[in-house]
Parts: structure tokens; sequence; C-alpha cells
């Protein structure tokens, strides 16, 4: 990676359509060259076909998830609309849903909810080439480090699979399909759920609802299990602790000795705690493990809430 110094230079600069030049993209290639035994020249190609977005830039500075309150965030995702098109989406797919659900052991509505969330059943996967978005936050973006690896990852999805890096579509972020998988997830999670020799989680409703249902999976989905429990507290001072942590780490009775009431249809495991602001006050929840696997899609305590209460509805 560059210094600090030649990155604060190089952000100071107005940049054309054209990456060629950029000083990050020599490091860059090589890395993928050296790591990968990536083709230097076709390397180059693709990411002098690269367009910086300042929209892209814009976009991941004032992400939803840090800029509302629940009683905010619930409104884009929990209506009669994106209710309705789900239990559409569910029975139009209905097969591949039973299969997933029967596969890994995740429910349809779950599944179906994340789709809801990420795309509307696919009907907002993204405006954006992928190219531009990674190589814009990758290149021009240097606080998250995260978008240099994606796009390793991105360059080497299209060498694994085959697939034109110049035309794939995605979101702002680079997250693609219905499901928005980015790169990396695409490549360790995406799956021919359908059986015929591609992964496409971009136009085929199987493939993304496998691939869906295989991410949650393998980030420690237990079938049968509960999700999340609302609480009332015994002793208000434990509101403090609430929204620390997405990962559950005290046990259900460490909690009540704090001051949450722990519903008694709940065996003793461990857990988290949020608060929820409502327009007129709050709720308190006891996040569960497999609440804590939602939040593995997005770490976010709104997200995973809205992901939850949508399949709920979907029931």
């Amino acid at each position: 990676m560059l210094s600090s110094s030649l990155v604060v230079l190089w952000s100071g600069l107005i940049f054309g359509a054209d990456y060629a030049e950029h000083p990050m993209v020599e490091p860059f290639v090589q890395e993928m060259v050296q790591e990968s035994k990536f083709d230097e020249q076709l390397l180059r190609t693709w990411i002098s076909d690269a367009s910086r977005k300042s929209s892209i830039l814009d976009a991941i500075s004032r992400p939803a998830e840090k800029t509302k309150e629940w009683f905010e965030y619930k409104e884009l995702f929990i209506t009669e609309k994106r209710i309705a098109a789900g239990k559409e989406f569910l029975e139009a797919n209905a097969e591949a849903f039973a299969r997933a659900e029967k596969t890994y052991g995740v429910p349809k509505e779950i599944i179906a909810a994340i789709i809801g969330v990420e795309t509307f059943y696919g009907r907002q996967t993204g405006g954006y080439r992928v190219l531009d978005a990674l190589t814009t936050l990758a290149f021009d973006y240097p606080q998250r480090p995260i978008f240099w690896r994606e796009l390793k990852s991105f360059f080497l999805m299209a060498r694994e699979e085959g697939l034109d890096p110049l035309v794939l579509k995605g979101s702002y972020a680079g997250a693609m399909g219905l499901g928005q998988f980015i790169p990396s997830s695409y490549r360790s999670f995406a799956v021919d759920f359908d059986g015929d020799g591609k992964k496409d989680i971009w136009e085929d409703p199987a493939d993304a609802i496998g691939s869906v249902a295989n991410y949650f999976k393998q980030h420690g989905w237990k079938t049968g299990e509960p999700v999340i429990e609302q609480v009332t507290l015994h002793d208000p001072l434990i509101d403090q602790q609430a929204n620390d942590n997405l990962e559950p780490t005290l046990m259900l009775s460490d909690w009540y000795k704090l001051g949450v009431d722990i519903p008694k249809n709940l065996p003793e495991q461990k857990a988290a705690f949020f608060r929820y602001q409502r327009e007129d006050g709050v709720d308190y929840y006891l996040g569960l493990n497999n609440f804590y696997t939602i939040t593995r899609y997005n770490h976010s305590r709104l997200y995973a809430m809205a992901v939850y209460q949508l399949s709920q509805a979907l029931k």
C-alpha cells in the first residue's frame, strides 16, 4: 500500500475517468500479479476502463444505518408494498425456497426478507458498474482498506467464473445481485442452486436464494432456535449498556442480574442487549445467536431487526 502522505497528496487532485495513471494502481497490480499470478496487461486494461464516481464517495459517507433512528429506518422496509411483493416472490419461487430450507435449515421467510431488504426482491439491484464502484473506493477512499481487498476479489471472481468485469452492475459499495453479495462473499458462499453450471445471483432467483441460505448456514444459523426477544427492565440503569455489542457476550442469567427481565420460555444462552427508539419511547430486546447471524450480513442492529420483522410479516 502507498504511504499516507502520497494518498493525501493524490486525494487532493481531480481525476479523470481513466485510472491508468493513479499512483495506487501500480502496487495493486503488482500485488495481484505476485499473489494470484494475474495477467498484468489484462488488469491494466480493466482498470483503465474504470471511472471515478463522486456520487459513490458521497453515498458511502451517509449510510442509513448510521443516520436514522429505528422508527425512521423501519419505515423504509416494513411496508405493505414490500410485504405483498415478498409473498409473491415466495410463491413464485416456492420450490427453490423449500429446497433451500431443507438443505441449509434457514427459514424461507428469512431468506426472502434478506432479498426484500437488499433489493426489493431483485427490482433494485444497483445501477453502478461494480468496476467503477470498487475502483473508486479502493483507490480514492483510503479509510476503508476492505475495498482494496474486494477489488482483488472482484477480478479473481471474474477470472474464476468467466465473467466480464466491465459490464457487471451493483450497488455503490460493489454489492451484486438479488442478495447483494460483495465479491469475497460471492467467491465463498455463492452456489449453483439449480445445477445449470453457473452461480448466477444477478438473474437467477434460485441461485440467489440458495446463496443467501448458504451464507446464513456458514455464519452459524441454528435451525429452529429463536432470533430475538422483547424484554422489560427491572433496573433502568442497564439501559446504558444497550447497543454495546452485536455479538452475544453475556448469559441470560447475567443480563438478569444486571437488570433485564428474562422471558421464561428462553433456555440459558448468550445474548446481546439492544435498545430501539420509537417515536414515543423505547423498546428493549435480547438478540440471540440467530439475530447475530443476521448481523453478519450487514453489521447493523437496525438492518437485522428490519430483516427479522419483515420475515415475520411474510409468514
